[in-house]
């Protein structure tokens, strides 16, 4: 049997060698001078936190100047023109009409209006396991879901799923890369069947980690949205760019279901927050910070890879910023383990109640979890 060491707080302390008050001083000059690079992460502190799939490489100078400035003087003022401006950039780069493009974290929403639409009984199909914020809202007003399990290669199932939509079916809601398992479908199956299923019913596709491999541009749905077809496609500032404190995102929807969200006020810029909607913009606009960020994430998660084939365990070619592998073991067992490593990990997704999801962290936060896996197994 492996032996499970702690780590010695002695390690711990050199682990947090860069402190706030060396960041704070060295934050301003590069601010001045204009740099893309992501502002730096804070110091190491027990439990490590890799649980949220954040990114903890930290936002972009350009995003963090762009809150600072609007600091100074922006707060008392309601959001107007930040919301038409940022509409426009965001509809440019989906190739969109602006009123194609609704502003917000809009999936929440989404979910009640499909729940609520046409009266009781309607469905949302979607993977499980999977995330879930959508379904769980249509679900708090009276709508049901309609899980399908991922196939043998922890994909979504195109065939099953097809299969699942009925008369019933309000919409099918799908995360591609997959959240937890990190998969994604081969493109002219994956495409095709979204062309296909859109004649049927509405087609809502998160692409939360689309961003993290560049790679995977050519998967994203919008293209169909922009060839007219019944597809929304929810993107969010949360992941790759580094804003999960300040969230926000936005949908690229068909026409007539952009009317409808507007209509009831989703999207308007009275809901919105100016923090957000500037640091996002300013986000947008700096492609070295987004190129840098997938590095970055690509080295770490090499490393995870090379890690879990080492030790044996089976793992999936996850395409986001964690990794989902299979431990043989009750999940609760896995993660109390990891804790007591001073690492906290996924939560479980049934019905994989054998397999662990662990966020991509910081270099450092990454080694320690990689030294606490090789104890465990």
């Amino acid at each position: 049997m492996t032996r499970s060491t702690s780590l010695p707080r002695r390690n711990w302390l050199r682990l947090g060698l860069t402190t706030g008050a060396a960041v704070a001083a060295q934050r301003p000059a590069r601010l001045l001078a204009g740099e893309t690079t992501s502002v730096a992460a804070p110091a190491i502190s027990a439990p490590v936190r890799l649980s949220l799939n954040e990114n903890p490489f930290g936002p972009s100078e350009r995003a963090v100047r762009a809150i600072a400035e609007h600091l100074g003087g922006g707060l008392s003022r309601y959001v107007e023109a930040e919301a038409t401006a940022f509409t426009a950039q965001a509809a440019t780069r989906e190739g969109l009409p602006a009123e194609q493009i609704v502003l917000g974290e809009t999936l929440e929403p989404l979910g009640t209006l499909l729940a609520l639409d046409g009266g009781p009984g309607g469905e949302i199909v979607y993977s499980v396991p999977g995330y879930t914020a959508l379904v769980d809202a249509a679900a708090r007003v009276g709508g049901a879901g309609a899980p399908v399990p991922l196939d043998a290669r922890l994909e979504n199932d195109l065939p099953a799923i097809a299969a699942r939509v009925n008369g019933r079916t309000r919409a099918v809601f799908l995360v591609n890369p997959h959240n937890p398992s990190g998969t994604v479908s081969a493109p002219l199956a994956w495409l095709a069947f979204l062309r296909e299923l859109s004649r049927r019913t509405l087609v809502i596709v998160d692409e939360a980690y689309l961003d993290f491999d560049e790679q995977l541009a050519p998967l994203t749905a919008a293209r169909l949205t922009r060839e007219g077809a019944n597809i929304a496609v929810f993107r969010t500032f949360s992941k790759l760019h580094g804003l999960a404190a300040l969230p926000f995102g936005y949908a690229a929807v068909p026409r007539a279901l952009g009317q409808r969200l507007r209509a009831l006020g989703i999207g308007e810029p009275r809901t919105l927050n100016a923090l957000a909607l500037r640091a996002a913009a300013a986000s947008l606009d700096d492609p070295a910070y987004a190129a840098t960020t997938r590095a970055k994430v690509a080295t770490e998660r090499a490393l995870w890879f090379r890690a879990l084939d080492r030790l044996g365990l089976r793992r999936t070619a996850a395409r986001g910023n964690f990794v989902f592998f299979e431990t043989r073991r009750p999940h609760d067992a896995v993660a109390s383990a990891f804790l007591a490593h001073g690492v906290k990990i996924g939560r479980a997704f049934p019905p994989l109640d054998t397999w662990a999801r662990i966020s991509i962290g910081l270099p450092e936060e990454n080694t320690l979890a990689r030294a606490a896996l090789s104890a465990i197994f």
